[in-house]
């Protein structure tokens, strides 16, 4: 027991510091959950003229499905804010630990990143956009009313675009193992086939659901990945190539 008392006193401070940032985070995430919730049908009105969908209803079928909807644009809203919260937080305590490198390295990924989501958020609501207009015109040709639930409209748009902007951040993950020698570039070239069968696979869960739309999603995951390899292929020869000036090194001057 005093074995543990005296290891919890050593990192009290860790402990404490982790605890005044989560409080932080938790006060961020219920105002901006707040405002979402507030704001949901401001923001509901916004997508569906955004989309401009004449050819569908949009329709509630129980008496509380916008307060359901509500709860969760609340949410969304209030975890896309926080997102540069947590990196911030996430760099500030660690950054006593890290090499003047490594913090470069940080705060020239962490503004690629935050792109990299805008980027793969747009280009999901991009798809649905087409889809959902293309697929409203097709049921009228065969004489089929649209008549689409809120929540499902809602929910799928903001769900599917968070997520596939969340994915588009892996370039940034495998940039960063590669920097801090965990993975390396033949690694990724020599399970570029598996990669690209998850990547698949995964965005095969994604709406909408057609194969041709999946093939669209996946397709700049792909040139990512690809890009990923490229970026980081000259730092890899370059430590390579340091590797083997110490050995030679050590080898014409053996240590004595």
């Amino acid at each position: 027991m005093e074995k543990t008392d005296q290891t919890f006193s050593e990192y009290y401070d860790y402990f404490e510091n982790i605890r005044r940032r989560l409080y932080s985070l938790s006060i961020v995430f219920i105002v901006f959950f707040a405002a979402g919730f507030f704001e949901a049908g401001k923001i509901l009105r916004g997508i569906l003229h955004v989309f401009n969908l004449g050819d569908a209803t949009i329709v509630t079928t129980s008496p509380f499905q916008f307060l359901d909807l509500a709860t969760k644009v609340g949410l969304y809203v209030a975890m896309l804010a926080c997102l540069p919260l947590i990196l911030y937080h996430t760099y500030d305590f660690l950054k006593d630990g890290l090499n003047k490198k490594e913090k470069k390295l940080f705060f020239t990924l962490m503004p690629i990143g935050l792109g990299l989501f805008v980027l793969g958020f747009a280009y999901s609501f991009t798809i649905l956009y087409f889809y959902l207009a293309s697929v409203s015109a097709i049921n009228l040709s065969f004489g089929i009313k649209n008549i689409w639930d809120v929540s499902s409209f809602m929910s799928q748009i903001i769900w599917a675009s968070s997520l596939l902007g969340l994915v588009f951040e892996f370039p940034i993950i495998l940039t960063f193992l590669i920097r801090i020698g965990l993975v390396e570039v033949d690694y990724l070239k020599a399970k570029r086939s598996f990669s690209f069968a998850i990547i698949f696979i995964f965005v095969g869960f994604l709406p909408p659901p057609d194969i041709f739309s999946t093939i669209i999603q996946a397709l700049p995951l792909l040139v990512l990945y690809e890009l990923t390899i490229i970026a980081n292929a000259g730092y890899s020869r370059h430590r390579v190539s340091l590797a083997e000036k110490i050995k030679a090194t050590n080898v014409i001057h053996p240590a004595t």
